[in-house]
């Protein structure tokens, strides 16, 4: 299946009779080298599948485990994306936390207390640029979902996404890009442009 295969079977209610068993095929392909892959760990804490890159849609398997060395973040875990995300949870739980921003300056009583970070990507090296706004973070509301459960992102919502209730989790996540926006991550102020 493609994305908009799916974002069919997704969006139509049809997900969980078909996609974990379209997901299972996937997972075996790749493990039998029937289908090569570039895994990416991800700094947020998942691996990450990528199995479309097609225009403006993407496809990816997301996988959280203990037994995936995680690496450190050099931001933070809240960020925004460029594409509108439909995620699908195949197996455990994930918690979205949004998170509410306010443009502000680094001095004051309700001074900043981040600086946005544009995330440009070049082959396998993530380029963290500092830019000059600096915002005042605020926790925002939170959902969790579990296995068969669906969510969405709209692009540029702040958020971190955490497994939630076990070590373990996996997601189908489908992208479809917005032309006006940017993924953009949440830093320390003083924290310079970096890879």
């Amino acid at each position: 299946m493609r994305y908009t295969d799916l974002y069919g079977e997704i969006t139509g209610g049809t997900a969980a009779a078909t996609v974990p068993r379209w997901a299972w095929r996937v997972l075996g392909d790749i493990a039998e080298g029937r289908m090569p892959i570039n895994a990416v760990r991800h700094p947020l804490g998942f691996l990450c599948l990528p199995l479309e890159r097609t225009g403006d849609l993407g496809v990816c398997l997301h996988i959280w485990s203990p037994e995936v060395q995680s690496v450190e973040t050099t931001t933070s875990g809240v960020h925004c994306h460029s594409w509108e995300l439909v995620s699908f949870v195949l197996y455990g739980s994930v918690r979205n936390a949004r998170a509410h921003l306010a443009e502000t300056a680094p001095s004051g009583p309700d001074g900043a207390t981040h600086r946005l970070f544009e995330v440009v990507s070049k082959g396998e090296v993530d380029e963290l640029k500092a830019t000059g706004r600096t915002v005042r973070y605020l926790p925002g509301p939170t959902s969790t979902y579990g296995t068969g459960d669906t969510y969405t992102l709209p692009a540029g919502v702040f958020h971190s996404t955490y497994v939630e209730g076990g070590p373990d989790a996996a997601t189908v996540a489908l992208g479809r890009q917005d032309p006006g926006g940017g993924n953009l991550s949440l830093g320390p102020l003083d924290a310079p442009s970096h890879e």
